[in-house]
């Protein structure tokens, strides 16, 4: 276990300003953890480590409260406030629920759905009577909470479809919502109230921001993603952040819902720290709030990816630290002295496995860690990092060494037709369809397979190397921490190999059925390659007896997805008009 932080985290703990204060005077007044998943031991571990890190803010989501009104549901009314009062017992000061608005239409009377094709009439005072009481009910059934975090775009019946002469924006529709929960909750409750940004694309984000800027209570804050749009390694810092004339708290992945949800080599410090220095130089940002699961009993906690907590914390303890050297901190303090310089190493490398793995020149190719090139398209449009870089470049290291563009070069290359004509595509990155940077066709060739290869084999030995400091560190790990450790990066080595067969095979298929002056001896060789390593890799997962903790990402299942591309591209899939590729001869 974790000793406690150096002595400088109490003293600012000791500066704090109260939670209910709407504006804090330093970047590290509010220093949160979050807990998704429903799993009462992995919650009560978390908890119980909370001390440790000197953590003030504990937020409730997702499978314990996603909407407000699940309290009205025993069971998770039950855990809800058996969590908080375990978190107040444990010095959190600050333990937030979770809430959407507006829910489903027909949550709402039909009284009061009398506007246009049954929309809500939202000039109609009775409505917001109505709804202000809902909330007073639901608040009464979870008393002793400190705050709620407000998602209020893309939720259930959508505020902004609903109907309004007198409101006639998206954005004022979106902001009177928000004064009307602010009324309940923050004027006559006297709780802080939190409102989380999204935006799948600039403009969307914009009109986020703007609705926020409408809000007439001064007291709402407002809570961030460190990136725009969602998790993934290779966005930017999120630019809107600074616009925001309200205190922010802003949200960190460290339970890595992209990128291997902990099952896998997920320890990156310089990730969150350097997110982290960016935002403490920020006068609104107010602090932080990390992610500690991906449900079920996937917690980092009590696992080498704690270090991303630990980065963290000890980055707001200490502003001069170094990230690089948070990794022989935390594995001196957690398998010893000994053994540090080892662990630390192998665990210095899972930034560079992951974007080499779970990544493809640059761009996220695994749906919520799961293997998925197609049909999967959020990848090759939705999560592309290019919307939010301009000029939106990418430099590839990995032996690669080339700066590509994120659609000229790798979305219009590596994307399959299926995804280039997505409607989702046009909507939220038309530009790029209109200046013709991405067209409808199949232009995988040889040089890009070449490109993908190369990072896909440096993924694959740069886990290997991480595995084999691991077991050069056995005699020095207790029984333990060397099974925990070693299955770390079993499956680590794994999962990179894996990936790397199905892109041969996939990429390499993408190619093949361009045509006969395509189908080389060559080529077919390499995808059989491909789909036989994919069936190998696969049996050692399915027979692997340390399959990892539950949670969305089920890493055995990740077989099972292998086994359809060696279907599909052996016996012929029909998105490419059922061409099989036949063995090599000889």
């Amino acid at each position: 276990m974790l000793s406690r932080l150096p002595a400088v985290l109490a003293l600012i703990s000791a500066a704090l300003l109260s939670p209910a204060t709407a504006r804090a005077e330093s970047p590290q007044d509010v220093r949160g953890w979050t807990i998704l998943s429903d799993d009462d031991a992995g919650a009560d571990a978390v908890i119980a480590a909370a001390p440790r890190y000197d953590i003030n803010h504990l937020q409730l989501s997702h499978d314990i409260v996603h909407d407000l009104r699940e309290v009205r549901e025993e069971p998770r009314r039950v855990q809800a406030n058996r969590l908080t009062a375990a978190a107040h017992a444990a010095g959190v000061d600050e333990v937030a629920i979770w809430d959407h608005s507006l829910y489903s239409l027909t949550y709402y009377p039909e009284r009061f759905r009398t506007g246009p094709n049954g929309t809500i009439d939202l000039d109609d005072p009775a409505f917001w009577a109505w709804f202000k009481q809902d909330y007073r009910e639901m608040l009464d059934l979870v008393p002793d909470i400190d705050s709620v975090v407000l998602t209020f775009i893309e939720t259930g019946a959508r505020i902004e479809r609903q109907h309004s002469t007198r409101l006639t924006t998206d954005s004022q529709k979106q902001a009177h919502l928000i004064d009307q929960v602010a009324d309940v909750i923050v004027e006559e409750r006297g709780l802080n109230l939190y409102l989380r940004t999204f935006g799948y694309y600039p403009a969307e984000m914009q009109r986020t921001i703007d609705a926020i800027a409408l809000v007439d209570n001064r007291d709402v804050r407002v809570m961030a993603k460190a990136q725009p749009h969602d998790f993934f390694l290779t966005h930017p810092v999120d630019r809107t952040v600074e616009r925001i004339d309200r205190p922010v708290l802003i949200e960190y992945d460290t339970a890595g819902e992209y990128n291997g949800q902990g099952k896998i080599a997920n320890a990156w410090p310089e990730e969150h720290v350097n997110r982290l220095r960016h935002y403490q130089r920020l006068p609104n940002v107010i602090g932080y709030v990390a992610r500690t699961d991906r449900y079920a009993d996937s917690r980092i906690v009590g696992t080498p990816t704690e270090i991303n907590l630990y980065a963290l914390a000890r980055a707001t303890a200490d502003p001069r630290v170094r990230p690089a050297s948070m990794y022989r901190e935390f594995a001196a303090r957690t398998y010893g002295r000994r053994a540090a310089d080892k662990v630390a190493s192998a665990l210095s490398k899972s930034y560079d496995i992951v974007t080499s793995a779970l990544y493809t020149l640059g761009t996220n190719t695994a749906n919520h860690s799961r293997l998925d090139f197609e049909p999967y398209c959020s990848s090759w449009h939705r999560s592309v990092s290019g919307k939010w870089i301009e000029p939106p470049l990418t430099r590839v290291r990995h032996t690669v060494n080339r700066t590509f563009d994120f659609w000229k070069d790798v979305v219009q290359h590596l994307a399959p037709v299926t995804c280039k004509t997505q409607p989702t595509f046009r909507t939220e990155a038309g530009y790029v369809l209109g200046n013709g940077w991405v067209t409808p066709h199949n232009l995988m060739n040889v040089r890009y397979l070449r490109y993908v290869l190369k990072e896909k084999d440096f993924g694959v030995r740069l886990a290997e190397q991480a595995l084999r400091e691991i077991r050069d560190a056995r005699r020095h790990l207790s029984s333990d921490h060397y099974r925990q450790l070693n299955a770390y990066f079993e499956r680590t080595v794994l999962t990179a190999r894996l990936q790397r067969a199905v892109a041969k095979a996939y990429f390499g298929y993408r190619v093949y059925v361009q045509g006969p002056e395509h189908q080389t001896d060559r080529l077919k060789r390499l995808i059989w390659q491909g789909l036989d390593e994919s069936r190998e890799v696969a049996t050692a997962i399915t027979t692997y007896p340390d399959k990892a903790a539950g949670g969305e990402w089920n890493w055995v299942r990740d077989a099972e997805e292998a086994e359809k591309y060696y279907q599909r591209i052996s016996t012929g899939w029909d998105r490419y008009d059922n061409i099989a590729v036949p063995p090599p001869k000889g």
